[in-house]
């Protein structure tokens, strides 16, 4: 789980960029990183360790910019360090892009690559994505087209945002599998993997879903369906959080703030005590139960398989990683599926859930 944080408009990307990582910081906080089209080039700034770090190196210098993206790292591909941190660019230095995500097919897209003479700096899976966006640049000359084609190379999960020195006047963005979303502004717009960053700015939030990339300029954000190409109408959605439901709340880690927020999450829990209740009588109809959850959410899940089966419900607790690629294949419509998530967003649970539904399976989650 990581940050990614994009702004075009009139104002001073490099400050708004490292305001929207400070809200990110809990989704990663090993290495961060900053790259901003200033004039004919594109600067960049990242290294391993925290944010802040990032935010001394970037104010302590000048760089007049309306364009840029941001990302907070938690590593997955190669340990913390300068080389592996995001943004992470093509041979050219033109093209830069961050990502969240996994791409399954790398190896193979990097032998590839190597053998038409690109370099590669880090040990990360996402680099290759802006050498496959520089491949395909040089061949049709136009950045979405170039876009488009790279995606579709891709396997796995990707939240992707883009930059090109060569049209300074768009980032491109596109979603399969992770979070992505564009907040709307005046004259401005900003893209961001959670709301948190985006809530100070403006409450005018698009929620991007899969298969699915934009063309964002300061003035229009214009969505399209990866398959078909056909423009997408989105909804805008007005956002009525405070922003300090999205934020630590004095606390000096999320970790401390959601243990002292246990009794409100129990309240609200009861709050839906009747559409508990009616779940609870529909599962009643189903042979087995099964569990899904990845990392301390599967712990939720192995509670909820001792207790049923204090009862004699025959249930079972399955991670995520483990369910879909194995468990999914041999439930079918006598079967019941709870997912269960901290964050929403975990790439297996929603995979094994998207599974069980086609199944038959009825599914909670």
């Amino acid at each position: 789980m990581c940050g990614i944080a994009g702004y075009i408009g009139d104002r001073n990307a490099p400050e708004i960029l490292i305001d929207m990582l400070e809200r990110l910081e809990y989704r990663g906080y090993d290495s961060a990183g900053i790259s901003c089209i200033c004039g004919n080039e594109i600067k960049t700034i990242k290294d391993k360790g925290k944010v802040c770090n990032l935010k001394e190196k970037v104010l302590s210098k000048e760089i007049p910019s309306r364009v840029g993206i941001a990302h907070t790292r938690w590593a997955t591909h190669g340990e913390p360090s300068h080389d592996n941190a995001h943004p992470h660019s093509d041979c050219s230095a033109i093209i830069n892009i961050v990502h969240n995500g996994i791409i399954e097919n790398y190896r193979d897209l990097k032998q590839e690559l190597t053998e038409k003479g690109h370099r590669f700096t880090s040990e990360t899976d996402t680099e290759v994505i802006p050498h496959l966006l520089e491949e395909q640049y040089r061949k049709v000359g136009n950045f979405e087209r170039a876009f488009k084609k790279a995606i579709e190379k891709l396997r796995g999960s990707f939240a992707i945002v883009a930059i090109n020195m060569n049209e300074p006047d768009r980032i491109l963005v596109a979603r399969k599998e992770s979070p992505l979303i564009i907040g709307r502004g005046d004259g401005e717009n900003f893209i961001a993997s959670d709301m948190p960053a985006i809530l100070p700015n403006t409450k005018r939030i698009i929620i991007m879903n899969d298969f699915e990339y934009g063309i964002v300029s300061k003035d229009s954000v214009v969505i399209k369906d990866i398959t078909s190409d056909k423009v997408v109408e989105k909804e805008i959605q007005e956002i009525d959080w405070d922003i300090e439901q999205a934020e630590k709340g004095g606390f000096e880690h999320f970790m401390l703030k959601e243990i002292f927020e246990e009794p409100d999450a129990v309240k609200n829990a009861f709050r839906g005590i009747e559409e508990i209740k009616k779940v609870a009588g529909k599962l009643k109809e189903y042979k087995r139960i099964y569990f899904v959850a990845c990392g301390t959410a599967s712990y939720a899940g192995l509670m909820g398989k001792y207790l049923l089966e204090r009862f004699g419900i025959p249930s079972e607790a399955v991670v995520g990683s483990e369910f879909r690629y194995s468990t999914a294949n041999v439930i079918g419509k006598d079967c019941a599926v709870i997912a269960i998530s901290q964050s929403g967003e975990t790439a297996d649970t929603i995979a094994s859930a998207t599974k069980a539904k086609e199944n038959g399976a009825y599914l909670v989650s």
